[in-house]
């Protein structure tokens, strides 16, 4: 659903005709900003049967974590070089549902409590296009993602990404600029810790690479030269592989553990205040 509406948005920014010059897109692009973020967790997590374990759903978290967002962003020179550089934390707790080996899924349900922290980096340049209204600006990202998830006794979720994607704006009336990105991207370095605990041995180890989408769309609005207006909506999705599979202690006995296949998909609302320079 959100693809089609950041297709719409770029749509709108490239036929409609212009209202405001390129000044608003590129004031909206030298800010300092503050966000209040909600990031809706949808992690999945799938057996393949292993060992004789169970194949299909073996659980899943779901629902609102809310943070903070701090960006900063700068679009400088006659060749519109672009640079932002971004990060993100949000704490909360999740539903967790899942099931006893050989008992359907659902048979477990609680809270789980749940870390989110990303550091990201942009580069790119920006090309004004429809008579200054609209700017297109190709960019690379380097990115991290960390995912501190209390389940047992805690397990935390690490992987760095790039990507390259695209940035469309559109400025359809004074002081009112319309984004809209998609970028696609790998995760890489994904690694996995499981925190040990009376009764269960911890393990660590890296888990399988995937690609990495993400798309969203913003408004950004000038309420005087300096201070802006912002609100938007991402989504974003990524997968882990299987880990190796370690020798563990449940219990006081030898056993062997593992983190399986699983997918993850974000959906962050943004909403704050801008500081242009």
């Amino acid at each position: 659903m959100l693809t089609k509406i950041a297709a719409s948005v770029c749509a709108l920014a490239f036929s409609s005709v212009a209202f405001a010059d390129g000044s608003d897109i590129v004031a909206s692009n030298n800010e300092l900003g503050i966000q209040r973020i909600s990031t809706n967790v949808n992690y999945t997590e799938t057996g393949n049967g292993i060992f004789g374990t169970q194949t299909g759903v073996l659980d899943t978290e779901t629902g609102p974590v809310n943070g903070f967002a701090l960006s900063i962003s700068t679009m400088k020179g006659p060749d519109n070089a672009y640079v932002e550089a971004a990060v993100n934390s949000a704490n909360g707790n999740t539903r967790y549902t899942g099931a006893f080996q050989g008992v359907p899924l659902g048979s477990v349900v609680g809270s789980s409590s749940a870390s989110l922290i990303d550091y990201s980096a942009r580069f790119g340049k920006g090309f004004t296009v429809n008579g200054q209204s609209s700017m297109l600006t190709p960019y690379v990202e380097i990115g991290h993602h960390e995912w501190d998830r209390g389940v047992n006794y805690g397990e935390i979720y690490t992987h760095y990404y790039y990507g390259i994607g695209m940035l469309g704006q559109y400025s359809p009336a004074s002081k009112l600029v319309l984004s809209c990105t998609a970028m696609l991207g790998r995760t890489f370095n994904a690694n996995i810790v499981v925190n040990s605990g009376p009764g269960l041995g911890g393990f660590a180890g890296p888990l399988g690479d995937s690609a990495l989408y993400r798309v969203g769309v913003s408004a950004d609005y000038a309420f005087t030269k300096q201070l802006h207006g912002s609100i938007g909506l991402d989504y974003s999705g990524f997968s882990y592989g299987m880990s190796p599979v370690s020798l563990v202690v449940v219990n006081g006995i030898n056993s062997l553990a593992w983190e399986p296949d699983s997918k993850t998909k974000y959906t962050t609302f943004k909403i704050g205040i801008g500081f242009a320079f």
